[in-house]
């Protein structure tokens, strides 16, 4: 099975209206920008969760949960994948209930506190996390492949600057 798959094309499934195709010429330029960039993070996630599926029979929020669990070999509380993840821990707690059922996560009881449990990859979790992040690598890699080195450079920056802009506007409704 061959994990590595051609960049987004244009194509007939690309052409469909999408959230840019919302704003009109006369809308001001901020709202634009903000309307493509969603409409790229929607295409990205959209081929991301697709290939997932296909690939995998998994889904993005499981892989999430496992990536998150391999940067903590000890494991972590089912509040801090929530808080992690910025999911409630409802949502926490129905993912690792379906890895742990196929093996791929198990509950520790931390001993200070019988009532928490660490949740932490198994063995087997970590061997098919570590395939599927290598193919979401390359995923990745192809669809951005397409840009030349200086626009990725241009692009990663310019969203740095936003990222810096954005932040104490949205702590503030925290």
């Amino acid at each position: 099975m061959s994990h590595s798959m051609p960049p987004i094309a244009p194509g007939p499934a690309h052409n469909v209206p999408d959230l840019e195709s919302r704003a009109a010429p006369e809308d001001h330029q901020d709202l634009r920008l903000w309307l493509r960039m969603l409409t790229c993070c929607n295409l990205i996630e959209s081929e991301l969760r697709s290939r997932l599926r296909t690939e995998y029979e998994t889904t993005l929020p499981r892989f999430d949960l496992m990536a998150q669990l391999l940067r903590v070999p000890g494991g972590m509380k089912m509040s801090e994948l929530s808080r992690h993840m910025m999911v409630t821990n409802g949502n926490i707690t129905g993912i690792t209930d379906q890895l742990e059922k196929e093996g791929l996560v198990e509950r520790v009881k931390v001993a200070s506190d019988r009532r928490s449990s660490l949740i932490r990859l198994t063995t087997k979790g970590k061997r098919i996390f570590r395939k599927m992040a290598q193919s979401h690598e390359e995923w990745v890699r192809a669809m951005l492949g397409g840009l030349s080195e200086k626009s990725r450079n241009n692009l990663f920056e310019a969203l740095g600057e936003l990222k810096l802009l954005a932040q104490p506007q949205l702590s503030g409704r925290n």
